[in-house]
């Protein structure tokens, strides 16, 4: 995994590497050399550079930048968005041995042609940006637009100019670029969407921030999976294994018109190594489920209607020999059912998957997740996740880190909030970002995958953390690969299943 910072956690990691002997000149250096080698290898034989700087520290990496492209003998235009006597100061100091050395500040010419074979560096604002730019600064990240749609490589220094480095929403305007130079750490805003789509190839760069600075970021951070550590979390099975060593998963999903929903759910459950799984769902929607595959075996739920308290007994009945339960895909809306599941959880000591019309049931009282006896992942998408909390989904879009981690930590739950760059977070205020997945995947039946997918890896042992995280993983790795194959257009939920075994045998499982 690799450890994405917020601003503030940055600026505490930048004060603490001073108190360790490391100034921020030698930081400042590192970080402008980092950023000329990566225009560098973007550039055209004949490329120029061309650099806007604002006057932070930001644009003090940017002349750095500029003085060590001069000294590879490449033609640099570098322009300040300011007055010179604002720079402060590392970015002064620099700007003054770049002048010593022949470069001076100037404005870029509108007349002058950039596109293909040029770089332009975008060295205006750094992290901490929390308002839209105004003046000068909009002037100039329209000419970065300009440039990029003429053909000239965008790299931006640390976080792309007017994007959130904190919840990765980008400011009106906001640059986009090929490639984006993270000093020292990765920002939470480069790593989930729509952060993430704005900064393009992310290069790591070690700066030189001392190993002892680390010590001043607390263990509940925020970091982005990948696939080593993600593997590793999934044990190898064992030769002399059986059905019963791999978990029995009950499935309380489905209604009439809405029976495809549990059937992805068993079947994803299947795929994903559950020794056993059964659907409980009405007698009229039964027969239809089961006929998806032969290995699913059901149970009826007699009452009619939407799931309420007269379904209790039944259900403690089939969830006994259990090993998890997944909850929620296409069950019929009732006003009792809210109640049902906060018995239901209060009475059951198996992990359980809330998802779909589950989440939707609590939403009204979401308290009953804090007298659950067993432990408990939810999958909610934006929409869901708004209707948990009473806000709107362009608030949970705004700070999707932020709220799930607050979520998490109140109901003592593992919380992964679908989308793209799933967010996977820790009751302790872990959060894990998910890379994996497309576009294609946003099709009726992906969150049914998904919240199948768990409830396989919840019975065969994993803890809810372990079976979000590998969940998260495999189920975009499944929809990479099948947009591989056939595109994303067409891409349709089943599909996911079918390619889950690529994942598993890639991984050797």
């Amino acid at each position: 995994m690799k450890r994405a910072l917020t601003a503030q956690e940055m600026r505490r990691v930048d004060a603490a590497s001073a108190d360790h002997g490391m100034p921020g000149s030698v930081l400042m250096e590192n970080a402008g050399a980092a950023l000329a080698r990566a225009a560098l290898t973007l550039a055209g034989p004949q490329g120029r550079f061309f650099i806007l700087c604002g006057t932070g520290n930001n644009g003090g990496d940017g002349v750095v930048a500029a003085r060590h492209l001069a000294s590879a003998g490449r033609m640099v235009f570098i322009e300040l968005l300011g007055d010179v006597g604002s720079l402060q100061g590392d970015a002064a100091r620099n700007a003054r041995a770049m002048t010593a050395s022949g470069l001076s500040f100037a404005p870029i010419s509108e007349d002058m042609p950039i596109g293909t074979g040029d770089v332009v560096i975008d060295a205006i604002f750094g992290t901490g940006l929390n308002r839209a730019p105004e003046g000068v600064f909009v002037d100039a990240i329209g000419r970065i637009s300009v440039w990029r749609a003429a053909g000239a490589k965008v790299v931006a220094a640390d976080v792309p100019s007017g994007l959130n480095s904190d919840t990765g929403v980008p400011f009106a305007p906001c640059v986009t670029a090929d490639v984006t130079t993270a000093f020292g750490f990765l920002k939470v805003g480069q790593v989930i969407e729509p952060g993430a789509s704005r900064s393009g190839a992310i290069e790591l760069v070690d700066i030189g921030i001392p190993r002892a600075a680390h010590t001043v970021l607390a263990n509940q951070g925020t970091f982005l999976l990948e696939e080593s550590d993600v593997r590793g979390r999934l044990p190898q099975r064992r030769a002399e294994s059986h059905k019963g060593t791999f978990g029995h998963v009950l499935v309380i999903a489905g209604s009439w018109g809405k029976t495809g929903a549990a059937a992805l759910v068993a079947k994803a459950a299947l795929r994903s190594g559950a020794g056993l799984v059964t659907v409980a769902t009405r007698p009229e929607s039964l027969q239809p489920i089961m006929q998806h595959t032969p290995e699913i075996m059901g149970v009826e739920l007699v009452n009619d209607g939407p799931l309420c308290l007269a379904d209790f007994n039944s259900i403690l009945e089939a969830a006994d020999g259990k090993q998890a339960l997944v909850i929620g895909p296409g069950i019929a809306r009732g006003d009792e059912t809210g109640r049902l599941l906060g018995a239901l959880l209060e009475e059951l000591s198996i992990p359980c998957v809330l998802d779909a019309d589950a989440l939707n049931a609590i939403a009204a009282n979401p308290s009953v997740l804090d007298k659950a006896k067993g432990e408990i992942l939810l999958t909610p998408h934006p929409g869901e996740m708004a209707r948990l909390i009473g806000k709107t989904t362009a608030e949970i879009a705004a700070d999707r880190v932020g709220i799930a981690r607050s979520f998490a930590a109140q109901h003592s739950v593992v919380l992964l909030l679908k989308g793209a760059r799933t967010i996977i977070s820790r009751h302790d205020g872990a959060v894990f970002i998910n890379p994996t997945g497309n576009a294609g995947m946003a099709t009726g039946g992906s969150g049914d995958v998904l919240a199948g997918l768990t409830g396989a890896l919840l019975a065969q042992g994993l803890s809810t953390e372990d079976a979000a995280v590998v969940g998260a993983w495999a189920h975009g790795a499944s929809g990479d690969l099948a947009a591989a194959r056939r595109g994303q257009l067409g891409l349709i939920a089943s599909d996911l299943i079918d390619h889950l075994g690529d994942v598993w045998t890639r991984w050797g499982r």
